[in-house]
């Protein structure tokens, strides 16, 4: 019974949001979500178009091991990470995913580039958002929401 309790305790704390239930609030908190989510999509698909480019000259770039390997990890993060975010499954694995991935994306613009904004800021405004949906869900208008009920309501 205990660890019936747990285990639904540690699925709450995943897909619970601790977002506020002002429904304007959670409106915009959706219109963030999911363009946060798709605008990523077209990242990971570049990738995919290129993926010796991008292994030569990013991942190498910044000296991880296993270029290719790591492109098709980046890519794929960027696609279904976005994809899962947009609809708000699994939302804070996804944004963790997509942060991680953005920590690396602003260490590549950083090496490269220095601190001059452009390349930078892009990179510093999606791993800004990834963290706030980290932190606080998907919001009400999510299938985390639909999934946190299901588990409150089998208690």
């Amino acid at each position: 019974m205990t660890s019936t309790k747990t285990s639904n305790s540690l699925l709450l704390t995943i897909f619970q949001s601790t977002s506020v239930d002002n429904i304007g609030f959670q409106s915009l908190w959706l219109v963030v979500r999911v363009l946060a989510g798709l605008l990523m999509i077209h990242n990971g698909l570049d990738k995919l178009a290129d993926v010796q480019g991008f292994a030569d000259n990013v991942v190498t770039f910044i000296g991880l091991p296993y270029p290719v390997f790591f492109t098709y990890c980046a890519a794929y993060i960027e696609i279904v990470g976005a994809v899962l975010l947009s609809v708000g499954l699994l939302t804070r694995l996804s944004a963790l995913s997509l942060f991680l991935t953005m920590l690396v994306a602003i260490y590549f613009h950083l090496k490269g580039d220095g601190l001059q904004i452009p390349p930078l800021e892009t990179a510093s405004l999606y791993a800004l958002f990834y963290l706030l949906f980290l932190l606080n869900g998907a919001g009400i208008f999510s299938l985390d929401a639909l999934l946190a009920k299901w588990f409150i309501s089998k208690d």
